[in-house]
């Protein structure tokens, strides 16, 4: 089990580190989409190249980080009958669920994309728009994404297993750091207890 959770770690420690790579795509991301556009209003010109890079960056996004989503559980989870269970079952869940679910589908995904990939690199296939990009580096990107996510699930599922065995916390578990959604929220919700105070002290003021 201690070889297995040493391996869950490696896994943890690459996607942790392909996750936050992929977030300064984000960025590239922005910059990009806004370049597009001033370029389209101010000079009434565009370039299929440019845009093309926007949709290879935002897919880059969302399936290279995909394994560091599921080891930060911050994926959908419906859970709306399984949190009724005890925490033993709904871990009995995960491991079945990434056993028959995930696993299947990540695999069976990595299997079809890789010869789409593969011909499209023999080929050195080209987009259909004029000026536009190489095709297989963003073909690449869809078994590399599946394949990091399968190594997610198999560190979330070695992390189940150490679970049941008393040989861990629950995986389960976010971190206790508050999400940038939910700092907003509670920015929000005080300056709106803050407006409403000042107004109750204004309306006492005018009583008066």
């Amino acid at each position: 089990m201690n070889a297995l959770l040493a391996f869950s770690r490696l896994v943890d420690k690459l996607n942790t580190f392909v996750g936050k790579s992929v977030t300064w795509l984000t960025l590239v991301v922005v910059l990009v989409s806004a370049g597009n556009a001033t370029v389209r209003k101010v000079l009434h010109t565009s370039s299929n190249a440019w845009l093309e890079l926007q949709w290879y960056l935002f897919g880059a996004i969302f399936l290279l980080a995909s394994g560091y989503t599921l080891l930060k559980n911050e994926h959908v989870r419906v859970d709306i009958l399984a949190q009724k269970l005890s925490q033993r079952a709904q871990i009995w869940i995960e491991i079945l669920g990434v056993i028959f679910f995930l696993m299947p589908a990540c695999v069976l995904i990595m299997w079809l994309s890789w010869p789409v990939f593969v011909d499209s690199y023999v080929t050195n296939e080209m987009s259909s728009n004029s000026g536009g990009l190489i095709r297989w580096p963003v073909k690449l990107l869809i078994p590399v994404g599946f394949f990091l996510l399968v190594l997610a699930g198999l560190s979330h599922l070695i992390k189940c297993i150490a679970f049941l065995l008393g040989k861990g916390p629950d995986p389960r578990e976010r971190d206790r750091a508050k999400t940038a959604e939910e700092e907003l929220a509670e920015q929000i919700a005080r300056e709106a207890q803050a407006r409403e105070a000042a107004a109750a002290r204004a309306a006492a003021g005018e009583a008066r």
